[in-house]
């Protein structure tokens, strides 16, 4: 997730979502989940009782997150795209591939969100394009053999 010096490099829009997601775990759900358990402790006994475990198990889940979230968020480094034309980290890539055109939006790796166009400056592809310019073709290795995509543009 970091590098060395524990940075952890961000667009200005992951770091902003990584806030909110830990608002809404720290501010809403770690309280829905602590009532949860206390409502489940009045029942009784809790050796036999499924939601007091279930509620443990969910508030373990959340703690585990908040930290994470945390580490991430004392280590961010906002990375501001310099519009220079060249591929780096936050810079919308349009790509060409056969007769597909796609836009990629080059994240760092706890952003990544391939459904949402978002990858990885560490995946295969990320690596291939960072550093290339308009024009430039970048040739990836996948299963089914070398992918070829034309740079369209870089914002």
């Amino acid at each position: 997730m970091s590098n060395l010096n524990n940075e952890v490099f961000l667009t200005k829009q992951g770091l902003e979502e990584l806030k909110k997601e830990y608002r809404e775990l720290t501010q809403k759900k770690r309280p829905e989940i602590l009532e949860k358990i206390q409502s489940a402790r009045s029942l009784g006994d809790l050796s036999e009782n499924a939601a007091y475990h279930q509620a443990r198990r969910e508030q373990s889940f959340i703690d585990g997150r908040i930290l994470e979230l945390e580490e991430l968020l004392q280590n961010a480094k906002i990375v501001i795209n310099q519009g220079n034309g060249i591929v780096q980290l936050g810079s919308k890539v349009k790509v060409k591939l056969d007769s597909d055109e796609q836009e990629l939006i080059l994240v760092s790796e706890v952003e990544a969100d391939i459904a949402n166009g978002k990858i990885s400056h560490k995946s295969p592809i990320g690596q291939a394009l960072l550093g290339k310019k308009q024009g430039d073709v970048v040739e990836v290795e996948a299963p089914v053999g070398k992918i070829r995509y034309t740079i369209l543009n870089v914002a």
